[in-house]
């Protein structure tokens, strides 16, 4: 009988040995998931470094074809800055500048609005003649603070320009002499026509110059027989010219030969040293279709975690990392812009409590120019809410700008951020980079990397902050976008 109790009270405290075992164990993993939706960040890592340090190289872009080098054009991997240092605007003036292109692109998406037509754009340039008019820049607030910028040739002999990429527009332009009327300042030496031995204007009555009304959101102008286009962008910045051909270079082996853009004899407004812009849009005049029998309207780029890195624009399919999940593109609202369907957000791991019906309402837009999110109004505030719960721990600090929620983190080293991920039709969930959620305002102070829309019928904008060091893939033909993490 002994025997019998003695056993008993063995198995009684070896089964609570046991039970204690898995609770223990089961807390230390509860405590594992409840790390892994933070992130331990040194702020020092999210500043740029006074010198460039290039890491497109390190993921394998090297391999790849028809690859250009990404730099941001305020950063000491840009020639533009190093040699303009005194005009690298603040940071309250590219969040400036940011709002603005929202405003602009808000104008364009909702059809009621005109904000983005240039009046009177026939009697402009129907009176471009051969005077060089040196005419002041005028005070505005530019399409491209903020943006990045590739390298690409031009012409024959082939001429090299900066121009800010972006997959909000789809008319490349740049400056021409003479500049009938006004050029801003620009680093690269300012393209000249009659130096290129394959340059030729496109004709007013051809097909092509009827393009430019969907491009441009203005209906062409005509110079004699010369094809006009006039664009404009919300902050009032413009470029008016001719429309063109000539020979694009991508890379030594990839040429296009009678490539379709606009050669600006009106530019006026900051962008920056840059010399002009390379439209990455859907329309049938953007370089992603002109150059579609090679490339087959794909492309990708991985934007850097600070303006002291590189990243890459790949044109073409090369090189695209297996781990790359693909939402599909939402075409119920025109083909203009690259329409995305957010699903869900997520902060420290906890789903938002808000309704899909919230980014049902205005639908979401991926862009590589605009600079913060914006996010709805009610998501936002849910985002916000989450947030200052999870980072209650740290001191606050007034809005700066456009941002709100801010922390003095004078003192700290490092800092522990939760975690904020998006899901996108088709269940594709991104986790963001520390550097696209918070912004550093300076050494001490930093702000959460998000903005609500004014109005909930305003379209949701995933902006390049949040973008940075994910691969992006844009399969156009095929209707869909790709992320993966670890681009660059």
């Amino acid at each position: 009988m002994a025997t019998l109790k003695y056993s008993f009270l063995l198995s009684s405290y070896l089964l609570f040995i046991l039970v204690l075992f898995f609770l223990k164990k089961g807390y230390a993993l509860d405590t594992a998931a409840i790390e892994s939706h933070y992130h331990t960040v040194q702020i020092s890592s999210l500043l740029p470094d006074s010198v460039c340090s290039s890491t497109s190289t390190t993921k394998g872009s090297k391999k790849r074809q028809s690859t250009l080098e990404v730099i941001h054009q305020h950063g000491p991997c840009s020639q533009l800055a190093q040699n303009n240092p005194t005009t690298t605007p603040s940071l309250n003036e590219i969040l400036s500048n940011d709002q603005s292109r929202v405003d602009s692109i808000q104008a364009r998406i909702k059809p009621d609005s005109n904000t983005n037509n240039i009046k009177n754009t026939n009697s402009n340039t129907n009176n471009l003649n051969n005077k060089k008019a040196n005419l002041p820049i005028q005070s505005g607030r530019s399409l491209g603070s903020g943006n990045y910028i590739v390298s690409i040739g031009l012409g024959t002999p082939r001429k090299t320009l900066s121009l800010i990429f972006d997959t909000g527009s789809d008319l490349t332009w740049t400056q021409c002499q003479p500049c009938v009327k006004s050029c801003y300042q620009q680093e690269d030496p300012i393209f000249s026509p009659s130096t290129s031995t394959s340059y030729s204007n496109v004709s007013c009555n051809s097909a092509q110059c009827s393009q430019l009304s969907d491009a441009t959101g203005n209906d062409p102008g005509c110079a004699t027989t010369t094809c006009v286009y006039a664009i404009q962008y919300g902050d009032q910045s413009f470029s008016v010219g001719f429309f063109s051909k000539d020979k694009l270079t991508i890379t030594a082996t990839d040429v296009f030969p009678n490539f379709l853009f606009g050669c600006g004899q009106d530019n006026q407004g900051l962008f920056g040293k840059t010399a002009g812009l390379l439209g990455l849009g859907r329309n049938p005049l953007s370089i992603v279709s002109q150059t579609a029998q090679k490339y087959n309207k794909h492309f990708s780029y991985c934007l850097p975690s600070t303006s002291s890195q590189t990243g890459h624009l790949t044109l073409g399919r090369n090189g695209i990392s297996r781990n790359v999940k693909f939402t599909p593109f939402s075409t119920s609202q025109g083909t203009s812009f690259y329409f995305i369907d957010i699903v869900s957000v997520s902060v420290g791991g906890r789903q938002l409590p808000i309704g899909r019906s919230v980014f049902k309402t205005a639908g979401g837009i991926i862009d590589s120019g605009t600079v913060i999110t914006r996010l709805p109004p009610l998501a936002y505030i849910a985002m916000r809410a989450v947030f200052k719960k999870l980072m209650a721990k740290y001191p606050t600090a007034p809005a700066y700008s456009i941002l709100d929620t801010c922390y003095d983190l004078s003192g700290y080293k490092t800092v522990t951020i939760p975690t904020i991920s998006f899901t996108f039709g088709g269940n594709v969930r991104v986790d963001l980079d520390p550097s696209g959620i918070l912004v550093v305002v300076n050494g001490s102070r930093v702000c959460l990397a998000f903005v609500a829309n004014g109005d909930p019928s305003d379209v949701a904008i995933f902006g390049n902050t949040q973008q940075k060091t994910l691969e992006v893939v844009y399969d156009v033909a095929g209707g869909k976008l790709g992320f993966g993490h670890g681009g660059c």
